[in-house]
């Protein structure tokens, strides 16, 4: 189910809408539950709902069974107490279905202004990771890499253009963000994931590429798009960790599934490698 704008403006108010069976990613699944939530927000925030948005992978035209669907709900102001409960109620109920994209979920609800500011990054919004049931208020998400996926690439899921709503986003700004976040990269990933696990490991090591994507081509790559740069920028020594890290991803994320034998020891490797590599041509 998609939703088309019949006229300007931006608040779903002032428009017409018409649902049209077409798709919006290709994925059935994918595209009901989005189409489920951006309906729920339309009931919730009612006029000041300004939109709902698929970014992420699927966005960037790299979404498969093992992804998640990266959303935002855009709201016209602040939430206030009521409509942040129904929403918590919504995202509490959502994993307990059966179907495999209701338990996929992440994103955030923004705030229009916030997004129409490239200064006004890091402020909290309503977040819901991962296929998790409690929302929290947190910074992630608003970022330049999320808001030039959702400008450049996002899915209209309902609502106003997506040009419309975000503030560009230069590449001068892309690379400035990125070698900022190299700096603390390591120490920020190693604070939440385990590297015990495969799919940990794994993360780790795309993490640094499309990190390292940015900051040298100034843009946003996918995935697969990071691993095959860095398979043809670095040192060739690298590309086994790179062939293993994109064979193993249908591997999925499973707490009991250890890392291949030298893995961990490889990606360690590779980012003090990829510290260095970026400080020598990108310094």
């Amino acid at each position: 189910m998609r939703w088309h704008r019949a006229e300007t403006g931006l608040r779903p108010s002032a428009c017409s809408w018409l649902c049209a069976d077409v798709a919006l990613t290709g994925d059935p699944g994918v595209d009901q539950v989005v189409a489920e939530l951006a309906d729920h927000a339309a009931e919730v925030l009612g006029p000041d709902m300004i939109g709902a948005y698929i970014e992420g992978s699927f966005a960037l035209g790299a979404g498969d069974p093992h992804s998640d669907v990266d959303f935002i709900v855009v709201t016209g102001t602040p939430l206030d107490d009521r409509r942040e409960d129904r929403l918590r109620a919504f995202h509490r109920e959502l994993p307990t279905r059966r179907q495999h994209w209701a338990k996929h979920l992440e994103g955030s609800y923004a705030v229009l202004a916030d997004l129409l500011d490239s200064t006004r990054t890091g402020r909290a919004w309503l977040f819901v990771d991962h296929g998790q049931q409690h929302m929290s208020w947190d910074i992630h998400g608003n970022d330049l890499v999320h808001r030039w996926v959702l400008r450049e690439h996002g899915i209209v899921v309902r609502g106003a253009p997506p040009g419309d709503i975000v503030a560009p986003v230069s590449a001068a700004e892309l690379r400035r963000e990125a070698q900022s976040e190299l700096g603390g990269l390591p120490q920020s990933l190693l604070s939440w994931l385990d590297l015990r696990i495969a799919w940990s490991q794994r993360y780790f090591v795309v993490a640094y590429c499309r990190v390292l994507f940015t900051l040298a081509n100034g843009y946003v790559a996918s995935k697969p798009e990071a691993l095959l740069w860095a398979g043809h920028t670095f040192d060739p020594a690298w590309r086994p960790l790179f062939h293993q890290v994109t064979q193993d991803r249908v591997r999925g994320l499973t707490p009991t599934d250890s890392p291949r034998d030298g893995a961990v020891e490889s990606s360690l490797a590779f980012a003090a490698y990829a510290d260095d590599w970026a400080s020598t041509h990108h310094p």
